[in-house]
């Protein structure tokens, strides 16, 4: 079981589902929270979400299994040291990814779990199979998928995208980029020997780096449209201006003064960064000015 479950990759999960939960509570007043209907639908839309989230992370596994076993974050994963073999993690990710739309479908709403079956698809095939071995850009574009666990919970409990829910998705695409070309950087020998054409193995580091900088402008920039669009208020606004501060003034060392051990720090904060800000924006929806 424990097996299995490495195969989900739980702390990636945990950060989809957070994003998924407080997109959820952003699409709500206060006083449907005393719904049960409110709760009945967020409590299967997680299961749900969860599951097929867990389904992709085991599909990326399986695909990727080659790849892993030559890079040292990953090679102690199980299917890398034949702990588990493919046509188990192949079943496994079936019934998993296949109970979870079945719960999305049948105690939540069909658009949710269309959008979530896009997310799969999205991930599991179109940036693991397609993007990832064949452009730098792999994170750019695929980031769409990554972006979706807010609106997926929006929609879970409303039925609809909204505006505000497409904010949600623009934060995360755009913290995309910076965050993984972060891990990029320090990890890029291994990307190397492993043939996967991040962009610090096909541009450099210097171009990587500049690409930090403007990307994380972008994202500081993009954190700001809730606030502009009068989706939050101003708990939001310092919120988002201090952590994004923080970011910028790392994207902007990685930029001049480039080290490892800052990439690793920068990866790090970037996860950091999005869960404060993630909180912050659920914090100024109910007690916000």
């Amino acid at each position: 079981m424990q097996q299995l479950l490495q195969l989900t990759k739980p702390r990636v999960v945990s950060l989809i589902v957070f994003t998924a939960v407080i997109g959820m509570f952003l699409a709500v007043p206060a006083e449907r929270l005393a719904s049960p209907v409110f709760w009945f639908a967020a409590l299967f839309a997680t299961l749900g979400i969860a599951l097929v989230a867990g389904s992709a992370a085991a599909v990326n596994c399986l695909v990727e299994q080659k790849i892993d076993a030559k890079m040292a974050r990953t090679r102690a994963r199980p299917l890398p040291m034949g702990n588990i073999t493919s046509l188990e993690t192949l079943l496994f990710a079936g019934v998993v990814g296949s109970f979870g739309l079945t719960v999305l479908y049948l105690l939540v709403n069909p658009l949710t779990m269309w959008l979530t079956l896009a997310t799969f698809v999205g991930y599991a095939v179109i940036y693991t199979v397609l993007l990832k071995p064949l452009t730098p850009q792999n994170i750019v574009i695929g980031g769409a998928s990554g972006a979706m666990p807010p609106v997926l919970g929006w929609v879970a409990v409303t039925g609809e995208i909204a505006p505000d829910a497409l904010l949600l998705f623009l934060i995360i695409f755009a913290w995309t980029p910076p965050h993984f070309w972060a891990l990029a950087l320090y990890r890029k020998n291994e990307y190397a020997k492993a043939g996967v054409p991040m962009l610090p193995v096909t541009h450099g580091d210097h171009f990587t780096r500049l690409h930090v900088l403007f990307y994380t402008i972008i994202l500081v920039a993009v954190t700001v449209l809730p606030f502009a669009s009068r989706m939050s208020g101003l708990i939001y606004l310092a919120s988002a201006v201090v952590l994004g501060a923080l970011f910028l003034f790392y994207a902007i060392r990685i930029y001049v003064d480039y080290s490892d051990e800052l990439a690793k720090k920068t990866f790090r904060y970037s996860i950091v960064y999005l869960s404060l800000l993630f909180a912050a924006l659920l914090v100024d929806h109910y007690v916000g000015v």
